[in-house]
Parts: structure tokens; C-alpha cells; sequence
């Protein structure tokens, strides 16, 4: 059932992406869409009754692990969301002080 809310919003967050003119919006919808990914990538790895991988003495054969690999690649993809919002605020801060505005089409008409 999470799995349905992740592509949910990752295709509202690519609906807003294709729809909207304004660059903040734009920016919000980029990372609604990385929210909906990482959601995905998480509910993939996830085990109800999985317990955590550690090496133990114990025989531990026939036990289910959660994977751990989702886990870290959602974090890495947090750090890179994370700098990626900074540097499209960067961006549209720029182009605010350049055109006064973050609309795409009132750029469009000022060059």
C-alpha cells in the first residue's frame, strides 16, 4: 500500500514539474517527486518480520534480514536532494534579482 502512495506523489511531483511556470513551484515539485522515489526505494527493501543484518555467532540460518542497500542509497539521495534544492534556490534568487519575477513566461518576454 506504500508503494502506491510513493508513485502517487512521485507523479504529482512530475505532473507539477511539467505544469508550473514558477520556479519555486518547480523546485517544491522536484522534491515532492524525490520524496515519492525515496518512499518507493525504502518500501522496496523493507521486511515486516526482517531483523537487522549484523553477523552474530549465532546460527542464525533460515532468518530474514531487511536489506540495507535501499536504506543507504535513500540517504545518499537525501544529501543529493538536499544540495540540489540549494543550488536551484541559489538559481532562482539569481533570476529573481535579474528579471524581478519567477515566472518562466515573464522571463521569456523580457529578453
Amino acid at each position: 500500500m506504500i508503494q502506491y502512495a510513493a508513485i502517487l506523489l512521485f507523479v504529482l511531483g512530475l505532473y507539477g514539474i511539467f505544469i508550473s511556470t514558477n520556479t519555486i513551484k518547480m523546485l517544491v515539485s522536484l522534491n515532492i517527486l524525490e520524496i515519492g522515489l525515496n518512499i518507493f526505494i525504502i518500501s522496496i527493501g523493507f521486511n515486516y518480520q526482517g531483523i537487522a543484518p549484523i553477523l552474530s555467532s549465532v546460527s542464525d540460518t533460515g532468518l530474514i534480514y531487511v536489506d540495507p542497500l535501499p536504506q543507504a542509497l535513500v540517504l545518499t539521495a537525501i544529501v543529493i536532494g538536499v544540495g540540489t534544492t540549494a543550488l536551484g534556490l541559489a538559481f532562482a534568487k539569481s533570476i529573481y534579482q535579474k528579471y524581478q519575477s519567477f515566472d518562466l513566461n515573464d522571463m521569456e518576454e523580457s529578453l
